[in-house]
């Protein structure tokens, strides 16, 4: 079978590639150190599974994904640091084969490859725990006053918008900040978006 595996990390990339060369059923693998790269290689070639790291530079493993699923036929699995809910969210929408931490060996990764080939699914444990833990904690005005500050709004602005005073617009801004455990407007846009509550 023919791979493509793009992480930005040139070693962790390097080292990974060797030992999926030593798989039987391993004939070739492309590499690519970010996702603008995978999408020109995926361009002229057609990889049986995709192997995507989720942060990359330039385009990462979810821009990628959803360049494939409107380009081209193959499996994907995206492998990750990260425990994200969000990333997790937006790639399950996109219709990812396979979505698991880096944490494992090579015969486990090899066996994630056969599981998407024989067209089924597979995703983390803990990121689907994660997933049923994590309930959105803010009301409907507190996600509509959250998405105008991600929008780079100004409390007066927002307050017009909304139909609220500025005093308003500050305690309900308060109370997002407590329940995201954010210092700033910025940290909270984040601890949303990351977890897929905006």
């Amino acid at each position: 079978m023919k791979l493509l595996v793009a992480e930005d990390q040139s070693m962790l990339r390097d080292a990974l590639c060797q030992l999926l060369l030593m798989e039987d059923d391993v004939d070739e693998i492309l590499q690519a150190g970010d996702g603008k790269e995978a999408i020109e290689l995926l361009k002229t070639e057609s990889p049986d599974v995709a192997i995507l790291d989720v942060e990359m530079p330039q385009k990462s493993g979810l821009d990628v994904l959803e360049w494939i699923r409107k380009n081209k036929e193959m499996k994907v699995i995206i492998v990750t640091t990260f425990k994200r809910v969000g990333y997790f969210e937006r790639a399950v929408k996109a219709g990812v084969d396979a979505y698991v931490l880096k944490d494992r060996s090579t015969s486990e990764l090899m066996t994630t490859i056969h599981t998407v080939l024989a067209g089924k699914k597979e995703y983390s444990p803990e990121l689907m725990e994660n997933m049923m833990i994590q309930d959105n904690p803010l009301s409907q005005q507190e996600k509509r006053i959250l998405k105008l500050v991600a929008l780079g709004k100004k409390n007066q602005e927002i307050a017009d918008t909304l139909y609220l005073s500025n005093g308003t617009v500050r305690n309900y801004t308060s109370s997002i900040f407590n329940k995201l455990s954010a210092n700033n407007r910025t940290e909270a846009v984040r601890i949303a978006e990351d977890k897929g509550w905006l």
